[in-house]
Parts: structure tokens; C-alpha cells; sequence
């Protein structure tokens, strides 16, 4: 059975339900099932959650005076050729995106030496998480290894980090992987917004801080939006 194809299925005919009724909308039928305003229009715009509750299923049905029949069931969209291992795969292909681990690791001290761009490994991450803030596929990201202290206590020696290498440019303050000639530094920076310039700076306060730096002559690979370490 093609969960992903029912699921979808079912989003839409909820949609139609809610878009055609008089007295209905996102936030209505969110606050029956008891849920915050947003939490349908999640549901049918973005698949978040990936499917609802029976009991949330039995209010809105009883709502809209309808059967649960009215939604079809995952009978109706038949896998053929497919065994129960590559269904598996199929739904988690489906929920999840798969991001290199590179064999590279980005200084928070005094620079490491880019000398090859391995993959090591593959990380997965939930796609719902990933489009929650940002909009980079599998090939804009990439994760990584902090090397050094500089960025103690926010990062640590070993610690991994998962770069959006879409946000290339200043526009928010945060924490980024540059580039400077043959090294790889992972720093925060912020931007002062009288004038247009940048610090960058380390959170070990041992570790000096650069200020006045032009945005423009920055060589920003990437933005970093998640961090894991072994305990």
C-alpha cells in the first residue's frame, strides 16, 4: 500500500471539505480537534503531522456529517512489485532526506587545512524539519566536524554541524563556516545595522574578535542550523 499517495489523497478532500464550507476554516477546524490555530493548515499545506489522529478523524467526520469512508483507505493505492524492505525504504525516502558527512572539519581556532571533500557517511534528517527553516535540498547541505575551542561553550572539539550552503550572504546574524585562503573557520558573526559592517568573533572569550569587516569580503560557505555531539 502507497501510504504517501493516500495521505495526500486524504489532505485534499480535507482541504475541499473545509474550503467549501460556509462556516469552516483552518483555524475552526483546528480548534475541534483541539489544536493551535495553525496546526490544519500544517496538516494539509505541508504534511505536518503526516497523519491525523483517529479520534481528531472521528470529530471531523462527525462535523462534516460524512463516513470515514469518504476519505478511502490505503487499499486503494495498491505497491505492486514492491516487498515489505523496499516499502520501507519508499516511506522513509519519503520523510526523510539523506545529508553527506563530509571528511572535513571547519576550525574554531586557528584554521584547518581543506584537503579533500570524502563523504565519510550520511546523515538523515526529517524533510519537515529541514523545510521549517530553510529550503536547501540534500545537495545544498552538507555536515561537517568543529575542530578546536574557539567557539566553547556553544561548540565543541568533535562536535558536528549541519551547514545551509544556500545562505551565503550576511543577512541574519548567526553562525557561519568561511573560508579564508586554504581554511576552513567556523565563527559567529553579526552585523552592525548603522553601518553595514561585520564581527566576527569567537564565543571563547580567550579568542580575539575582528570588527569592521566588510560583508562583502567574506568567503561564507554556509550557515550552520544544527549542531550534535557524542556524550
Amino acid at each position: 500500500m502507497d501510504y504517501n499517495k493516500y495521505y495526500t489523497r486524504l489532505r485534499q478532500k480535507l482541504d475541499h471539505l473545509i474550503r467549501t464550507s460556509s462556516r469552516d476554516d483552518y483555524a475552526s477546524v483546528s480548534a475541534l480537534i483541539g489544536r493551535n490555530h495553525a496546526y490544519m493548515q500544517q496538516f494539509i499545506k505541508r504534511g505536518v503531522p503526516k497523519c491525523l489522529r483517529d479520534d481528531d478523524m472521528e470529530k471531523i467526520t462527525a462535523h462534516f456529517n460524512i463516513s470515514i469512508d469518504y476519505f478511502g483507505s490505503p487499499d486503494d493505492f495498491p505497491n505492486p512489485g514492491l516487498d515489505h524492505s523496499e516499502i520501507m525504504e519508499t516511506e522513509f525516502e519519503a520523510e526523510y532526506i539523506r545529508v553527506n558527512v563530509y571528511d572535513i572539519e571547519a576550525a574554531a581556532g586557528a584554521g584547518s587545512v581543506v584537503e579533500n571533500n570524502d563523504i565519510a557517511n550520511k546523515l538523515a534528517f526529517k524533510k519537515s524539519w529541514i523545510r521549517s527553516s530553510s529550503n536547501a535540498t540534500a545537495d545544498d547541505l552538507a555536515v561537517i566536524t568543529v575542530s578546536g575551542d574557539s567557539m566553547n561553550p556553544t561548540l565543541y572539539d568533535g562536535d558536528h554541524i549541519l551547514v545551509d550552503m544556500t545562505l551565503t550572504s550576511l543577512k541574519n546574524d548567526g553562525i557561519y563556516v568561511l573560508r579564508n585562503d586554504d581554511m576552513i573557520l567556523v565563527k559567529r558573526i553579526s552585523l552592525n545595522p548603522v553601518t553595514k559592517l561585520c564581527t566576527i568573533k569567537s564565543d571563547n572569550k580567550f579568542y580575539e574578535s575582528w570588527d569592521g569587516c566588510q560583508p562583502s569580503d567574506l568567503d561564507i560557505l554556509g550557515r550552520v542550523i544544527w549542531m550534535g555531539r557524542n556524550i
